[in-house]
């Protein structure tokens, strides 16, 4: 066995090692090429878009009302009398002019045949004292009758005048006294249960309440807005109580029914009280609503919406597409790359799940609906479907 190389042979043996790793070296390099694949992209997430839209958006207010009848008048004996008749059922609707009682007439009839009686009398004593006063009047003047014979004509003739005129007065008041033993309804509406029985000796001076009659085919709704409400409307010079014929729309109320259900007619602001109650911050407004069918009660309480403003070509958004934070409102805007952005915007009024943008968006452009918890801004995303255009 040969212990000893020599130089030729060791430098031989290095050679051959250093060729077999470079050998090995070329191979795992090799190997690594081949089998190394690239990292995968990452999925761009995926979103739900809408358009940015313009609409006319009405902005209301909401409020508790109360309502009461537009007439509410109570029905007094104007004579003394005791109460014959009552001519109508209680609770229904009667018309104006329709006799309601009928109080006892015998007093009053005799009055009148009376007064009639003296005014005749009175009548004939003036006819008299005209023929004797043409009589005595040439007799005067051919000297045949001194002065004081004229001059007591005319004074009897003058005060048979008076004495017709002042039976004639007495006449007109009897009769009048008569025609109020018979109770007139003085309007058309719903009266109440009677205050008094028949039989019952009632008086005049509105001491003796008969009954109460309801006028409610139009009722009014009483209903208090708060001053900020009231200087908002100010701001969109908005008057309410005052037509204002340059707008296309008015300062109308909708009522919702004890039944939930929206009343199918609409009321309009008549009157604003022009200050506001220190009491309660807040100032009382009035509105005249029909009620052809009598489904509003005087008395009930009702929830109250008013159309404030109507805002033509706002920009509109759904409210579940804005994010608000400390720093504010922003909303998520599809690029045409396909990356969003982060968008601040001013924020306006609230209705029906959308929102008004007052600043930062306009129509036409594209925001995230959906999917915006997990975005960043320049991300770019997948569209879950095509956005429904409006039309």
């Amino acid at each position: 066995m040969k212990l000893f190389f020599t130089k030729k042979e060791i430098a031989l043996r290095k050679k051959r090692s250093v060729i077999g790793l470079i050998g090995i070296i070329a191979i795992l390099i090799i190997y690594l090429v081949i089998s190394h694949k690239p990292a995968p992209e990452p999925t761009p997430p995926v979103v739900a878009i809408a358009p940015v839209i313009e609409d006319n958006v009405e902005i209301y207010g909401e409020y508790v009302g109360r309502i009461r009848a537009q007439q509410f008048v109570e029905v007094h004996a104007r004579v003394e009398g005791y109460l014959e008749q009552m001519l109508f059922e209680e609770g229904t609707y009667i018309t104006k002019n329709q006799v309601l009682f009928v109080i006892n007439q015998d007093q009053y009839r005799a009055k009148a045949d009376k007064a009639r009686a003296q005014l005749k009398k009175d009548e004939a004593q003036a006819k008299k004292a005209q023929r004797d006063l043409e009589r005595i009047r040439p007799l005067y003047e051919q000297n045949a009758a001194s002065q004081l014979d004229l001059d007591n004509a005319v004074a009897a003739y003058e005060t048979a005048e008076a004495s017709v005129a002042m039976s004639e007065a007495d006449l007109y008041q009897a009769e009048q006294e008569l025609g109020y033993t018979i109770v007139r309804s003085p309007l058309s509406g719903h009266i109440s249960e009677r205050h008094v029985d028949l039989g019952t000796l009632v008086g005049a001076g509105g001491k003796s309440l008969l009954a109460t009659i309801v006028k409610s085919d139009t009722v009014l709704v009483d209903f208090s807005m708060t001053a900020l409400d009231y200087l908002k409307s100010k701001e969109r010079n908005v008057n309410l109580g005052v037509k204002d014929s340059t707008r296309s729309w008015q300062p109308n109320i909708s009522i919702t029914l004890a039944d939930n259900t929206v009343y199918p007619y609409k009321g309009y602001v008549d009157f604003a009280e022009p200050q506001v109650d220190p009491r309660t911050r807040t100032f009382s407004v009035r509105a005249e609503m029909p009620n052809p069918k009598r489904v509003l009660l005087p008395g009930q309480f009702t929830k109250v919406k008013l159309l404030l403003d109507v805002r033509e070509d706002a920009t509109v958004v759904p409210l579940k597409s804005v994010i608000i934070e400390k720093g504010g409102a922003y909303i998520y805007v599809m690029r045409k790359d396909s990356t969003v952005e982060r968008r601040f915007i001013e924020l306006g009024p609230e209705f029906q799940n959308q929102v008004v943008v007052e600043r930062g968006l306009a129509a036409g452009e594209f925001i995230v609906t959906e999917g915006y918890h997990k975005l960043n801004p320049g991300m770019r995303v997948r569209v879950s479907s095509e956005p429904q255009k409006e039309n």
